[in-house]
């Protein structure tokens, strides 16, 4: 009988330094795309997909991103007073239960394995999700959710993939394929930005993972990657070994990159686009842009 999903890991003990100076006093999770903060779009797509617990893997400073999903009977209170209920029944999704959220340290960077293997103690013998914040997704069905359907169906360790250009692939790790069954790769083997002569494929990895207990043990046994680090590609790459147990998923939706200006801006423009309440004003603002663009061209 395959377990089902209901744990995930978000590692948010990055430094940000790409948005500094903005992080320098709130942590990038928190920064907003249109009104909500990045870890709020991870956090609805992790419900959407079954997740009952929270585990954050973050770092020195990351105390905002604590409070952000408290309750705040304070601001509560004067919405409340004020009759401003749409504006509290936002709030709510904001509110997580008590004992929902785990926060666990990790004290240095060691890369995203070492995140992963830091809250090791909060998983007992079941599969677990790990979800990137900033790999937002836009999606009619969120991407986890589509995973988890998927996963149903082949148990194992899956990863969110998309087609990158060639010329691309030297930013990603990318699957060499061992059978495509469509929606669903099974793979043989996972190479990290190789170059575009090199690369087995043009399937990149995202960040959004289904991985089984066994990746957390094979964490435990590697000594370090990459740069010093545990990568948790090396772990996965040891299942394929020991196991052939792993899928790559095409999902279905457009992912940007929001660990980077260009990304963020880009989800920006889409998400305020995809809006009712915003988009016929974006729309001609950024029809007006491109026009004087054009003119002074």
């Amino acid at each position: 009988m395959k377990r089902k999903v209901t744990k995930a890991i978000f590692p948010v003990a990055g430094l940000g330094t790409r948005f500094l100076p903005a992080t320098k006093s709130i942590p990038k999770e928190i920064m907003t795309l249109v009104d909500r903060p990045l870890i709020q779009y991870a956090i609805d797509e992790a419900r959407a997909a079954g997740i009952k617990e929270f585990i954050f893997v973050t770092s020195r400073g990351k105390g905002a991103l604590e409070d952000y999903f408290d309750h705040s009977p304070e601001l509560e209170n004067t919405l409340r007073k004020k009759g401003k209920t749409d504006l509290l029944e936002m709030l709510k999704s904001t509110n997580m239960d008590s004992g929902a959220i785990a926060y666990i340290r990790q004290h240095k960077a060691l890369g995203l394995g070492h995140a992963v293997w830091c809250a090791r103690r909060l998983l007992s013998n079941e599969p677990f999700a790990v979800i990137l914040p900033d790999d937002v997704i836009a999606a009619d069905t969120p991407c986890l959710q589509q995973m988890v359907e998927a996963h149903a169906e082949t148990g194992g360790n899956m990863v969110a993939a998309m087609e990158v250009p060639t010329e691309k692939t030297s930013a990603y790790g990318v699957l060499d394929i061992k059978e495509d069954m469509g929606s669903v790769v099974s793979v043989k083997g996972m190479v990290e930005k190789p170059d575009a002569d090199k690369a087995p494929s043009n399937l990149a990895v995202i960040g959004r993972y289904i991985l089984t207990p066994d990746v957390m043990n094979h964490l435990n046994r590697i000594k370090s990657g990459a740069g010093g680090e545990l990568q948790l590609t090396d772990a996965i790459a040891q299942e394929i070994t020991s196991a052939d147990n792993v899928y790559g998923f095409r999902f279905k939706g457009q992912r940007f990159d929001c660990g980077s200006k260009a990304g963020f801006l880009q989800a920006t423009v889409a998400f305020g686009l995809a809006r009712d309440d915003l988009k016929d004003e974006f729309q001609d603002y950024l029809a007006d842009m491109m026009s004087v663009r054009s003119a002074a061209q």
